[in-house]
């Protein structure tokens, strides 16, 4: 019986199949080599990694097969602008440069051995509309409510003055690895292996996993916050990303692949300033995020009028949290399951799933 988890090899090129072989072996991934477009056909829908080079890719598009995700097209270093015309026609997803991008390779294959995830994950971006706002705390909300739901998340914390978000969850004397430890800059992980190193709970069958800062004031790479990211959307789960207002670098490779932004305002006229602001910064770099308004508005702003002023829509509302400031410093924060901020994000992960994926564009994988 065929293994539904075997990557599958359709590589004419004698070398670049040889030096793909002893790649397979070092990544521990029993690759499949098919023979023909008939043989790659049998395979398309199932095998969650697919390799190509330049023949295997002109037989498979003669051959009509449908675009898919994690097709790639390898080639001897460099590789020709043919090849890559060809990529984009059959709607590959890298080219896969070799012996540069060895690394790479293997660590994709590595990962693509694991049971893949019935659907792909989703990630979202959350930012404060000002400093305070609340951000970082609805991150955890959102994260928690989504265990409680029944639905694995990953938090990412890409704020390095943030305070950290295992310090919002009780869990800053937990082991595991914050990102200094993490020593990631680009390539792909695989999710066993973040389960395996990061702080995270579990709730029957769903896993909460944290990845935090470690209050050094240091952010990551940006490279490493997209790697990481990947990861879980690859894993099926649902990806949450603190997000700095500065919009650094590492700030911009969580927006660049969220598949929905939100901005937490408070309901206050100073803060409908600063998120506006925000707000014009976040569409100069192609997204486009929606509002989280947060009440008691002091002057009696209606939510409407705070997404207006922002010139944002608006996605929901929440109350003040009952006890949430003595929740956070004692340690033990959970919304309440019908309170305030669990409505919130109950509302927003609805919003979610309802998004389109982002697509992803042809890189040049890293070596």
């Amino acid at each position: 019986m065929v293994d539904p988890n075997r990557p599958v090899a359709f590589v004419e090129d004698e070398d670049l199949l040889d030096d793909v072989l002893k790649l397979a072996a070092a990544a521990g991934c029993d690759l499949e080599c098919v023979p023909d477009a008939a043989a790659a056909r049998l395979r398309w829908s199932t095998a969650p990694l697919v390799l190509l080079d330049a023949a295997g890719a002109e037989h498979c598009d003669n051959a009509g097969l449908t675009r898919r995700d994690s097709v790639f097209l390898l080639a001897a270093e460099p590789a020709s602008k043919a090849l890559w015309e060809r990529a984009v026609e059959i709607g590959a997803e890298r080219v896969i440069e070799l012996p540069g991008a060895e690394a790479w390779l293997v660590s994709a294959m590595a990962d693509a051995t694991e049971a893949p995830a019935p659907t792909t994950g989703r990630a979202l971006a959350v930012l404060g509309g000002r400093g305070g706002a609340g951000a970082s705390v609805f991150v955890a909300a959102l994260g928690l409510t989504a265990l409680r739901i029944g639905q694995s998340a990953l938090l990412i914390d890409c704020d390095p003055l943030g305070g950290g978000l295992d310090l919002v969850l009780g869990a800053e004397s937990e082991q595991g690895l914050r990102w200094p430890d993490m020593h990631l800059r680009a390539g792909r992980v695989a999710a066993s292996s973040l389960h395996d190193a990061l702080p995270s709970r579990t709730r029957g069958t769903t896993r909460l996993t944290v990845l935090s800062g470690a209050r050094k004031g240091t952010a990551p790479a940006p490279d490493a916050v997209a790697a990481v990211l990947e990861a879980g959307r690859r894993a099926g789960e649902t990806v949450i990303c603190d997000v700095p207002r500065a919009l650094e670098p590492a700030a911009q490779a969580a927006l660049s692949r969220a598949d929905l932004t939100v901005v937490v305002v408070p309901g206050e006229v100073r803060a409908c300033v600063s998120a506006r602001l925000l707000v014009e910064r976040l569409t100069e770099l192609g997204t486009k995020p929606h509002l989280v308004v947060r009440g008691p508005s002091p002057g009696a702003l209606h939510p409407d009028q705070v997404a207006k002023a922002v010139n944002a829509p608006l996605l929901t509302t929440m109350r003040p949290e009952p006890n949430l400031a003595h929740s956070l410093d004692r340690g033990d924060f959970t919304p309440r399951p019908k309170g305030p901020l669990a409505t919130a994000a109950r509302t927003t992960l609805t919003a979610l799933a309802d998004q389109p994926l982002r697509t992803t564009r042809i890189l040049r994988a890293a070596s």
